[in-house]
C-alpha cells in the first residue's frame, strides 16, 4: 500500500510543482494587474477562472465590470503576456458569473499554510518511509483540511492535465 508521501510525490513531481507555481502566480496576479491598469476595484468583482489552451477566462460578478475590463482588454493581455511568457497566453475572454464571489470560491484568497510546494517537500522529507505526522492515515486530497485550497488544487490539476493532453495532440 502506498503512503500519502508516495502519492504526493507522484502527484507533485518537479515538473508539476513548477507548472503549479506558474499557475498559482497567474491567479494571484489579478489584483496587481488590475491595479497597474487603473482598475484596482475590478479585482474585487472579478477573478481569473481558468487558463485553457492559451485563453485566459475572467469571470465578473456584474455586466458593468465586464464592460470596464473590456475597455482595458489589450493592456491586460499585454501585461499577462509580459509577466507570464511561459504560459503562452493568446487571449482574454470575459464572462459574467452568477453573482458575488464568496471567500470559499474566490481563488484570490490565499490558501492556509499549505501550498503545492509545501506539500511536495513534505512528501520528499519522508525518508524513513513513514507518513509525516500531519497526514495521519489520510491519503491524497483527503489530507488537506482547507476545502477551498483542496478545490483550488483539484482545478489546477485538471487544468494542467487538460493542457498537457492538448499539447500532445
Amino acid at each position: 500500500m502506498k503512503t500519502a508521501g508516495d502519492i504526493l510525490s507522484a502527484l507533485f513531481d518537479e515538473r508539476f510543482v513548477k507548472k503549479a507555481k506558474g499557475y498559482s502566480k497567474l491567479f494571484a496576479s489579478w489584483a496587481d494587474i488590475t491595479a497597474k491598469n487603473g482598475i484596482a476595484a475590478a479585482a474585487d468583482h472579478s477573478r481569473i477562472k481558468e487558463l485553457d489552451r492559451g485563453l485566459l477566462l475572467i469571470e465578473t460578478d456584474h455586466p458593468g465590470w465586464k464592460q470596464i475590463l473590456q475597455t482595458r482588454h489589450t493592456k491586460l493581455l499585454n501585461d499577462f503576456r509580459m509577466r507570464f511568457p511561459e504560459l503562452d497566453i493568446t487571449g482574454i475572454s470575459l464572462m459574467l458569473g452568477r453573482g458575488e464571489f464568496t471567500p470559499e470560491e474566490d481563488p484570490r484568497e490565499e490558501p492556509s499554510a499549505q501550498t503545492a510546494e509545501g506539500l511536495a517537500s513534505a512528501s520528499t522529507e519522508d525518508t524513513a518511509g513513514e507518513q509525516p505526522s500531519q497526514w495521519g492515515t489520510l491519503r491524497g486530497y483527503d489530507a488537506i483540511k482547507d476545502e477551498a485550497f483542496k478545490e483550488t488544487l483539484k482545478r489546477l490539476e485538471k487544468t494542467i492535465a487538460d493542457s498537457e493532453k492538448n499539447n500532445r495532440r
